[in-house]
């Protein structure tokens, strides 16, 4: 699987889940696509995250990943 088809994965797969869910946990993406390594889904992930695509939202335990400007947090931030 190329980059783009891997980002087009991510991008649907966080669109669809957006209902009920805002925010995974890297492990989540993995199964987006399976015939990946591990390191190269993160590597994705990560270069989606530059590329402000993805953002990454901290707990101070716990590190998750969403679709930036997506989420109750998103929206709290966007009301201050």
């Amino acid at each position: 699987m190329d980059k783009e088809a891997g980002k087009k994965a991510i991008v649907e797969y966080l669109t669809k889940k957006s209902k009920s869910k805002s925010k995974f946990y890297l492990k989540d993406f993995y199964e987006v696509i399976p015939e990946e390594k591990p390191r190269d889904v993160k590597n994705l992930v990560n270069e989606m995250v530059r590329d402000g695509t993805l953002e990454y939202w901290s707990s101070g335990s716990t590190t998750m990943i969403g679709l930036k400007g997506t989420g109750k947090q998103a929206a709290a931030e966007d009301e201050t």
